[in-house]
């Protein structure tokens, strides 16, 4: 735990790349395998989840300093982060002796053996096990113990940056090791010293144990590439670039994902690196039938039902999401369908570094083996030569239920991210503007971390006349837009207005009006006003309104489409 908190120490504590990048390799190079596994799961965005329950810690802390359940509230509230204030109130508090040294155990052995295992014990030896864990750690070591076991650690360096610094140390490009981190983080077991070592291993080396050949995530060939991201558009865009040079396809509201057949075998990566194979069943039992193997596609799932002009809303797509193994019934009234805008990979070849035209052609020629209105489609690029064709474009995709245009140069290579060519042959999206309501807010909620003590997170509501009588109905919750001289005297408005207090929440008498935005609207049972937005975010604060002014629930309404009205 010692090498690991002064990793995070120099990690945290410093602004600059290159002090980071000597930190992880002095780490990473002496580390043993079995820690370095870990250490890269937690550090590169691998999932944690939370060990113990806040209502346990803090039990756990009152137990072992004394101190009243209204003062740990209060200190809470100041600092804003439960990890350090429970490393704060502990200070020295209930430290021993360490005959073991298990303060100098590395990360695997607390983590297999300390950490994990409190989550199975009852609450009482949840407690002790607790206690024992900081009778061994100084201060800073059990802020990173906290940190680990309420699933929250978090340090100002970008995966990017650990596996460059790796990447450095094994003498790997940091695109190999990119895409095998993928399969790394995705992977149903617990980070070990092998799983560390083919990941590391050298170019040619076989990369799946034994032991491991029955994951899917394990096998070379079906690992994703890392996701290509876009840019926005901007004016400068549009003066530095001619149309004709660029390829323009809608922005789907669907799920980015790869496609990839290997042998026999299909896997379906999100972009979030999930492997989602077995969600959409139809999509791989069509890719076993169609695609060819050693192929790589990138694209969106949608659902889309055969012979209908458009693919159905998000919402729908929303249901399929969380099934696991769908029913019948669900791949019956919604079924899916894997839109392929590019191909990464063809024939077992990389077409990555190839001009995006080139990688569009073996595309078409790989979908003349797919059904028409399958499961697997291509939706063509239409041919367009000024600015003013794809903003009229743009404007479109609104009725074809797209969020708007992506915008990729003809010759642009496939990169890992969102990094900036030199010569401006990359991938940029240009999105609808939201859309708007004015709306008045009725509750708040005190922020985390350096706004633990400000009101910054809102409820907002519109007004509701369906019934005869004129009520506010919450309709969204949202806490980011303003500059913090408006927070901070919104912030004593709403001190000012408290109608009644619900735990952390203040209701608020209705007299702030702020214009919201949002990207997209869904019929939704679970709210009150019947519907939910997607992103909603504060775009300004309505000085120049009363309360009265604002929007009625109709016209958030008539945003929906005409099927869900």
């Amino acid at each position: 735990m010692k090498a690991f908190t002064a990793l995070y120490r120099a990690l945290d504590q410093s602004n600059a790349t290159r002090d980071k990048l000597s930190a992880l390799q002095q780490y990473f190079g002496s580390a043993p395998a079995a820690d370095a596994a870990w250490a890269l799961h937690v550090l590169a965005g691998g999932p944690m989840r939370r060990v113990v329950k806040t209502r346990l810690l803090r039990e756990a802390v009152l137990r072992a300093t004394g101190l009243s359940l209204w003062l740990f509230e209060e200190c809470y509230a100041t600092v804003g982060d439960l990890a350090e204030t429970v490393a704060l109130l502990l200070g020295d508090v209930g430290r021993s002796d360490d005959p073991d040294r298990m303060a100098e155990r590395g990360l695997d052995v607390w983590m297999r053996e300390r950490l994990l295992p409190i989550a199975t014990l009852e609450e009482p030896d949840a407690l002790d096990a607790l206690q024992r864990c900081w009778a061994v750690l100084d201060a800073e070591e059990r802020f990173v113990f906290n940190k680990l076991i309420t699933g929250g650690l978090r340090v100002g360096v970008s995966r990017q940056t650990v596996l460059k610094a790796l990447a450095a140390l094994h003498s790997l490009e940091a695109g190999v090791l990119a895409q095998r981190m993928m399969g790394f983080v995705a992977r149903k077991r617990l980070p070990d010293a092998q799983a560390f070592a083919a990941l590391c291993a050298p170019l040619g080396v076989a990369e799946a144990s034994p032991d491991q050949a029955g994951d899917e995530q394990a096998l070379p060939g079906l690992l994703p590439y890392p996701f290509q991201l876009a840019h926005g558009w901007t004016e400068d865009d549009a003066r530095a670039l001619d149309a004709a040079e660029c390829r323009v396809e809608w922005k789907w509201d669907g799920i980015r994902a790869q496609l990839i057949r290997e042998g026999e075998q299909v896997a379906i990566w999100s972009r979030g690196e999930e492997l989602i194979t077995d969600r959409f069943p139809e999509i791989a039992a069509a890719a076993r039938d169609t695609l060819a193997s050693g192929c790589t596609l990138d694209g969106e799932i949608l659902i889309w039902r055969s012979g209908e002009p458009l693919p159905l809303p998000f919402s729908v797509l929303q249901t399929r999401i969380t099934r696991k193994r769908p029913s019948a019934r669900t791949l019956s009234e919604a079924p899916a369908c894997f839109l392929a805008f590019d191909c990464l990979r063809a024939h077992h070849t990389d077409l990555r570094t190839e001009p995006l035209d080139a990688r569009v052609i073996q595309l078409d020629q790989l979908a003349r083996a797919f059904p028409e209105q399958g499961p697997i489609r291509v939706m063509p690029a239409p041919a367009l030569s000024d600015w003013a064709a794809v903003d009229q474009l743009r404007v479109d995709a609104r009725v074809r239920g797209a969020e708007g245009v992506m915008i990729k140069h003809r010759q642009a290579r496939y990169v890992a991210g969102r990094a900036r060519a030199p010569d401006r042959t990359q991938w940029w999206k240009w999105k609808l503007d939201p859309r708007t309501v004015d709306a008045v807010l009725i509750y708040a909620q005190a922020g985390h971390g350096r706004r633990a003590n400000l009101y910054t997170d809102y409820t907002f509501a519109l007004w509701d006349e369906r019934e005869g009588e004129r009520r506010l109905v919450p309709f969204a919750k949202a806490y980011s837009g303003l500059t913090d001289a408006e927070i901070r005297a919104v912030d004593a408005i709403i001190r000012r207005n408290t109608i009644e207090r619900f735990g952390p929440v203040r209701s608020v008498t209705p007299c702030l009006v702020f214009e919201i935005a949002f990207e997209g609207i869904q019929v939704s049972k679970r709210h009150r006003a019947g519907v939910a937005v997607r992103f909603p975010r504060i775009l300004r604060w309505r000085t120049d309104k009363h309360p009265d002014d604002a929007d009625r629930l109709e016209r958030l309404l008539e945003c929906l489409q005409p099927a869900e009205r």
